[in-house]
Formats: structure tokens, sequence, C-alpha cells
């Protein structure tokens, strides 16, 4: 995150009102969760916020500046579209194109873009303002971006994206 961090922050400075950070809230212990979720955690129970503490899971000192009036949506799934939440703020300012950045590439990244996808969005993937913990699924999530939803989706650098916005 710290490599693509600069380019985050380049695009909150550009539209701070018009930004929503989702964040990965996970269970309290490793015992928690439902279904597969409950197996997720007693694997990785450093996940959990007994072991992880509660102050791992806040934005980053960095992005915490933009709030106000950028937005936190809370998750506790790897898609932002679970619950309606974020389906309703964007509806309710008509928001029809979204610019997707953060980590983790290959999960929460990908499920929030799948999302806007089957939501109907124009998705605009900032591609050098991603990141993940593992670099072979990330690099293989772009080519899939490009590959397979060029139709749904369009990637960009932030400096492009900036552009656009000009």
């Amino acid at each position: 995150m710290r490599r693509v961090l600069p380019q985050v922050v380049q695009l909150c400075e550009k539209r701070p009102a018009e930004t929503w950070f989702t964040r990965f809230i996970p269970v309290q212990s490793p015992g928690d969760g439902r279904g597969t979720w409950r197996r997720y955690y007693q694997r990785w129970s450093e996940m959990t916020l007994d072991l992880l503490g509660a102050e791992m899971v806040g934005l980053l000192p960095e992005l915490e500046l933009f709030v106000p009036p950028a937005r936190v949506i809370d998750k506790h799934a790897y898609s932002p579209w679970f619950d309606r939440r974020l389906q309703d703020q964007l509806s309710a300012r008509e928001v029809d194109t979204l610019v997707i950045s953060g980590g983790e590439t290959d999960i929460c990244v990908l499920a929030t873009v799948l999302g806007a996808i089957d939501h109907g969005y124009r998705v605009v993937v900032a591609t050098d303002a991603l990141c993940s913990s593992a670099n072979k699924t990330h690099e293989a999530t772009l080519d899939i971006y490009n590959d397979r939803f060029g139709q749904q989706l369009e990637t960009a650098s932030v400096a492009e994206i900036i552009e656009a916005w000009a």
C-alpha cells in the first residue's frame, strides 16, 4: 500500500467530496463468523480484531485527512455491495461512474469491480493505485480486467484519470 498510496492520495485530493472509502472490518474473535467465514477466521486468527487490534482497521492517516467530506463505508465481507448502503448513497447522488483504487486487487477490489459492473456503473480501474499482498494474482487480476471485461470496465493510470477530469 505504501507504494501506491501517493496515487490514491492524488485521486482523493482532486475529488474529496466524491470519495468513498470502503473499510473491511473483521470479526472480533477466531470462533466468530458465519459459514466459510468462521473457517477463514479460525485459519487466519491473526486477522480478527482480538489479535489484529481495532487500530489496524482504520484508514491510513494520509487518507483519514479526507474524511469528511469523503465518506467511509464499513463492510464485513469482501464486497461493499453486500448491503445497500453504498448503492443507496451513490444512487442518491446520481453517480454513474466509479474510479476504483485500493487493495487487495484480487480480493476486495475485485469484489468491488464485479459488483459495480453488475449494478451497471461505468467502471474505471486506476491501475497504478492498486496493490495486493500477492503479486502473481495482482497481475493476473489486471489481465482479467483487460482481457475479459473490456466492454464493462476501463483501466487507466491516475495521471490519465486526472487529465480526463480536467
